[in-house]
């Protein structure tokens, strides 16, 4: 079994009307009989994940999704669903069986293609008819590569794999760095990992396990401590170490306790550039200075955990953002892959790092925020703004910027 993030698998969602093959092209694209298939229309009424190892993107995650001609009221809840998978997809496989396009239909890919979702259209059951034509002409209007093929008959499957990996986004196909730019080989880095009552109870979060992986690919030297421990290992080295890189929450003393002109900056910032659109966070961040009185700020988590009694989003921003601002501001909380659709309610909205959702959906919010013209920023550029650390935490990227 694959032990890949989540966070950095590519996200393949498959959409269709009932009945046109989802479940069954999943298998077959798998070779394992995973996902329920009936003839029965509406099998799969919520999005199912399933982790397959595809050659040679590496790991990937099909989602399995409901039918977009579900009908009443739940079945529109069930689409509304669907819908919701977009944000994370990196590539759509849509599902035809061969028939007239019909307004759902219509409707959801007028809608990947506004999101520029790349979009790989499958004709299904050829074993029982071809595609009408019509259905091609669409395809080749609006240059949408298409695939025949049977998924019962386990015809037309290694086609539909070679497109899959003809189609997959650059990001997924270069590599992406957290921060290999900034340090070259023999630098020491010092990692401040706080362990408080919101630290997983034996490891490491997943941002600093990333960092100290790529500083070791790097041949540079990891040096990891608590807060607590910073100025005691700062005493024991010989030459100021070459980066300092800390936990957001503990930048306030990290940045008083680490000596110019060291270099310091955040994982969260590192993970703003590694997940984001980081021009778009910069620009965010002026926004706090602008808030007034009544304005909401939307608190937007990528995972769903436990609110310690000091929780960062819901407790600690909101109070040092009101504090620094001195206004009287109302702050709401989206955890997981909730994110809401009436964005233009609020002023400003803050994301965590993105650790635990692929760069897919996290662009995607940072994108659907810019469109809808709210600034949007994150927790790690915040938190140094606020305590008065921002220039000298983005300082180390900058300088690697053309």
């Amino acid at each position: 079994m694959s032990t890949t993030p989540r966070g950095e698998r590519l996200i393949i969602a498959l959409l269709g009307r009932r009945n046109a093959g989802k479940s069954s092209l999943i298998n077959a694209l798998i070779g394992q009989e995973v996902a329920i298939v009936s003839e029965t229309a509406g099998t799969t009424t919520d999005p199912v994940a399933k982790h397959y190892e595809l050659a040679p993107l590496g790991p990937v995650t099909f989602y399995d999704t409901a039918g977009l001609d579900d009908e009443g009221e739940l079945g529109q809840k069930r689409v509304a669903s669907t819908r919701k998978i977009l944000y994370r997809a990196d590539i759509v496989i849509f599902i035809n069986d061969g028939s007239s396009f019909v307004a759902p239909e219509l409707d959801m890919l007028a809608l990947i293609r506004e999101m520029k979702i790349p979009v790989l259209m499958v004709f299904n059951k050829i074993d029982v008819s071809q595609p009408i034509p019509e259905n091609i002409l669409y395809c080749q209007k609006l240059s949408i590569p298409y695939v025949s093929l049977s998924a019962k008959a386990k015809t037309g499957i290694l086609q539909a794999k070679e497109a899959l990996v003809k189609l997959a986004p650059q990001p997924s196909q270069e590599e992406r760095v957290i921060l290999s730019d900034i340090i070259k080989a023999k630098d020491r880095v010092i990692l401040v990992c706080p362990i408080d009552a919101a630290a997983p109870k034996g490891r490491l979060i997943l941002p600093q396990v990333q960092s100290l992986r790529e500083i070791l690919d790097s041949d540079a030297i990891g040096i990891v401590v608590k807060d607590t421990e910073l100025k005691d290992s700062l005493a024991m080295l010989a030459e100021p170490p070459d980066l300092v890189v800390t936990d957001s929450q503990a930048i306030e003393q990290v940045n008083r306790e680490t000596p110019e002109p060291i270099e310091l900056t955040t994982f969260s910032i590192l993970f703003a550039r590694y997940k984001g659109e980081l021009d778009i966070l910069l620009t965010g961040i002026d926004q706090i200075d602008l808030l007034q009185d009544g304005d909401k700020v939307m608190i937007a988590e990528a995972c769903s955990h436990h609110a310690q009694k000091d929780d960062i989003g819901r407790v600690k921003l909101p109070r040092w953002i009101s504090e620094y601002t001195g206004k009287k501001l109302s702050f709401e909380v989206f955890a997981g892959h909730d994110f809401p659709e009436s964005l233009e309610d609020f002023a400003l909205c803050i994301h965590c790092g993105g650790c635990m959702i692929n760069a897919a959906e996290m662009n995607r919010r940072i994108q659907e925020c810019y469109r809808r013209k709210v600034p949007i920023t994150n927790y790690g550029l915040t938190i140094c703004k606020v305590h008065g650390a921002f220039d000298r935490a983005i300082a180390p990227l900058m300088r690697t910027r053309k």
